[in-house]
């Protein structure tokens, strides 16, 4: 793999890394900003039950909190979203790269024969995505750990948080955990998670624009900006129906509480907990306000990518 990594850094793939960064710095900005409104409810739906319904939630949050309160905790994801999804898309384009390495590699015949083996598999995609989730994770987790801390928070003079550096000073305490216990709680279940919901986004989004490219006899570059964003909207439903579940326990474990008032000891016991107290369901408690919300925040993320990919290629 060294051997890989250093034939792309010489064919370079720094350059490329950097647009892939500079591209999903920008659909990051673009992701929280569409979709913040619709994760709160999400995530309220998923840490209480005094809510009946996406909507109860919404008209309920908006009568008793005010608009603004649809932002709540929108610095942290606007500065940390906009790192996450940069890290996502160059460490898929990094992925992507070695894997076409590798190809052209076990192929060494191609470019006499004009054929191109450096094409992925689409397992090649999975696993490429799921890289980008992995490397993602290692910041993602903490950041919506603060994220969901101060959208759960009791709204007026009993909120416990005065703002995002004071979540992240008290998760850190000793009391709480530390940096490792307390503000990577969920650590775990977050990885499985970015693995999967990452790995079918990639490859679902990759599948439909090539098989567009395709049939229509087009280079990929030339599909219009208005499929890149349908197909990335349609692989923002894929993303959530494949992970979901994953996404249900994270929050959970996210918003527990420390020390004797801790309700859940491990993910294993948060999803047993879970399976028992509410049965499947409980698994996709808040999954409508989710795939409403990923069709518009996905295709967002898509089409300022590509566009900002194609303007800077």
């Amino acid at each position: 793999m060294a051997d890989a990594v250093e034939e792309i850094e010489a064919k370079g793939g720094g350059l490329d890394t950097a647009k892939d960064l500079f591209a999903g710095a920008a659909g990051g900005i673009a992701q929280v900003l569409i979709g913040q409104p619709f994760d709160i409810v999400k995530v309220r739906l998923q840490t209480t039950t005094q809510y009946s319904s996406a909507l109860n939630a919404a008209t309920t949050i908006y009568a008793k909190e005010g608009a603004l309160a649809f932002y709540k905790g929108t610095l942290t994801p606007l500065i940390g979203i906009g790192a996450c999804v940069s890290i996502q898309f160059g460490a898929f384009g990094f992925a992507k790269r070695y894997f076409e390495s590798a190809n052209a590699r076990a192929h060494p015949l191609s470019s006499i024969l004009q054929s191109s083996p450096k094409e992925l598999s689409y397992g090649q995609y999975y696993a490429a995505g799921a890289f980008a989730g992995v490397a993602n994770s290692i910041i993602s987790g903490p950041i919506e750990h603060v994220r969901i801390r101060l959208q759960t928070q009791p709204h007026g003079a009993a909120r416990l948080y005065a703002g995002p550096i004071d979540c992240v000073r008290q998760l850190t305490s000793p009391q709480n955990g530390g940096v490792l216990r307390g503000l990577y709680r969920g650590e775990a279940v977050t990885i499985l998670r970015e693995a999967q919901a990452y790995g079918m986004w990639f490859l679902s989004f990759e599948y439909m624009m090539n098989a567009d490219a395709a049939r229509n006899k087009i280079e990929r570059r030339a599909v219009p900006a208005w499929k890149v964003a349908l197909y990335g909207g349609l692989a923002g439903e894929v993303l959530w129906l494949g992970s979901y579940p994953f996404d249900v326990i994270k929050s959970k474990m996210q918003t527990d509480g420390f020390g004797g008032a801790m309700r859940y000891k491990s993910m294993r016991d948060c999803f047993a907990q879970t399976w028992r107290g509410e049965g499947m369901r409980g698994f996709w408690k808040g999954i409508a306000p989710t795939l409403l919300r990923a069709m518009p925040v996905s295709a967002g993320t898509f089409a300022v990518v590509e566009a900002t990919m194609r303007a800077i290629s």
